[in-house]
């Protein structure tokens, strides 16, 4: 999950996101505004990314194999479909090649991505969901369940066409992607990537501690952990994974800096929305799916810095043919590892997808 935090240190501190409900800046809601108007039923189409964000943006560092600029990533294009339900749903979407789609974590949207997209898509067609009040999709407070983000990416491979592809989910998108198998198979997925999701957020008070290792468990009170995430309310790591938080607000990537500074620049989330997915998020327990309903090859990512190590080896391990990556501290090993040091990542993902 990403953390709404701001560089300041103040949790939460998130700026009201207006994107459907108003303005980010003239550039971008004019922008948005002409997307949305060639709009038709379920489909839309795709729109350079420079022009739906509404002006160029210079990355702070420059650095050897990513772009300097958003207008020398020319392949990348923002498009858009409507659920169901009805909500609009944005997504991010470059390359050619084999379909790779990209199931982001909590807060967290295709902006993210900017420099794995970047990397990836010189060897696949890779798309990136902004799930529902996140990025740039529309806001609402419906539908936010586990179970409906597992729809909604059932709904975006039927939007896309895709018979077959591979999988990654991050964080709470690896969540609903174990719910997406549970409701509908893996039938559609040809490989699938999990990156450094706990099994089950919450502790429950019955187990043991070799159980709770296992799972993940990183809470005993999810509305306490909640208002940490969304609020900003003070926690010891008995609440919620303090390292995480430390983790986060480390700059000590140059790549990691790049693409959160993008984020900053165009995305602004609302913690009022983000925070109504937190709990059925957090209470859900994975562990009868990863038994039971895992049957395609599968790439799991963690590291050291991360709480979250044993619950990884514990699916690796129940998992047929697993792969784990466990990345080092000096790999920049911890819950951002694909961002922090994303030339490993991509390359370490290629050797799987490519096995």
């Amino acid at each position: 999950m990403k953390i709404a935090i701001s560089r300041t240190g103040n949790m939460g501190a998130v700026l009201a996101d207006k994107i459907g409900h108003g303005a980010v800046g003239c550039g971008i809601r004019t922008a948005l505004y002409a997307l949305s108007l060639i709009v038709s039923s379920s489909l839309a189409l795709a729109a350079p990314a420079i022009d739906v964000l509404g002006r160029d943006f210079t990355f702070p560092n420059t650095l050897a194999g990513l772009p300097a600029r958003l207008s020398d990533f020319t392949a990348l294009q923002i498009n858009s479909f409507k659920t169901s339900d009805g909500v609009k749903l944005a997504y991010w979407e470059a390359g050619e090649g084999k379909p790779l789609v990209i199931i982001p974590g909590w807060s967290a949207g295709g902006a993210e991505f900017i420099n794995v997209m970047y990397l990836l898509s010189k060897h696949y067609r890779v798309y990136v969901l902004d799930p529902r009040n996140q990025g740039l999709s529309e806001r609402g407070d419906y539908g936010l369940r586990i179970s409906r983000y597992a729809m909604d990416v059932k709904e975006f491979g039927d939007h896309l066409g895709l018979k077959s592809a591979d999988y990654l989910g991050w964080s709470m998108g690896a969540s609903v992607l174990w719910n997406y198998i549970d409701l509908f198979g893996s039938q559609a997925m040809r490989k699938a990537i999990f990156v450094d999701e706990p099994i089950s957020i919450y502790s429950h008070a019955d187990w043991s501690e070799q159980e709770r290792l296992e799972a993940g468990g990183m809470t005993t009170s999810p509305e306490r952990m909640i208002a940490a995430f969304t609020a900003g309310i003070p926690v010891n790591s008995l609440i919620a994974d303090t390292k995480l938080f430390e983790r986060y607000v480390a700059m000590d990537s140059p790549y990691y800096e790049n693409s959160e500074k993008f984020v900053a620049e165009f995305i602004k989330n609302d913690p009022k929305y983000l925070s109504l997915i937190l709990f059925d998020h957090v209470t859900n327990d994975w562990r009868d799916v990863i038994r039971h309903k895992i049957d395609l090859p599968v790439a799991i990512f963690t590291g050291e810095y991360s709480a979250n190590v044993p619950s990884q080896r514990w699916m690796a391990s129940v998992i047929p043919n697993a792969s784990l990556h466990v990345y080092r501290k000096e790999e920049q090993g911890d819950h951002f590892l694909m961002f922090k040091n994303p030339f490993k990542f991509t390359e370490d993902l290629r050797d799987f997808l490519e096995r």
